[in-house]
């Protein structure tokens, strides 16, 4: 049972963490060269309920499995769990926080007409990517120090 734990534990983790980094560093930059700007940002809005959703996912099995087996084994390893309920609560918060706010904003800007407005509304889509940006570097790293942590404890 430890074993099937561990591999459910660490293959949410790889697929999250693989997940992000993949769609961060390749599938977004590759979609927004191939298409014309409006178009991408379009596609990009409508994959992001699915990549949250991944995240969800596999921030709710990492927690659980961990919790499963620190109970199971009678050890506690703080760090690492308090990284996984990090990485959880922040995705938690850029798809249910962050992203209606950007989404929001998008759909102001394609029928805003005075260009003040529209500087404006530029300028607060800027600030929600830059959050929702800060935010996905913030659970790609702490996912890293998770593996680190998993490996290091592997001895």
């Amino acid at each position: 049972m430890s074993n099937a734990l561990r591999f459910v534990l660490l293959f949410s983790v790889a697929v999250w963490v693989g997940g992000q980094v993949f769609f961060t560093f390749l599938v977004t930059p590759a979609i927004f060269k191939a298409l014309p700007r409006d178009t991408a940002g379009d596609l990009v809005s409508t994959l992001f309920p699915k990549y949250w959703a991944l995240g969800y996912a596999a921030g709710f099995i990492a927690v659980a499995s961990i919790l499963l087996l620190s109970f199971r084994e009678k050890s506690f390893p703080r760090a690492r769990i308090a990284l996984l309920v990090f990485m959880t609560g922040l995705t938690m918060y850029s798809g249910m926080v962050i992203g209606p706010r950007a989404r929001q904003v998008r759909l102001e800007l394609k029928s805003a007409a005075e260009p003040a407005k529209i500087d404006e509304l530029k300028a607060s889509f800027r600030r929600e990517h830059m959050e929702s940006y800060a935010v996905n570097m913030a659970v790609m790293a702490a996912g890293a120090a998770f593996i680190f942590l998993t490996a290091r404890n592997a001895r």
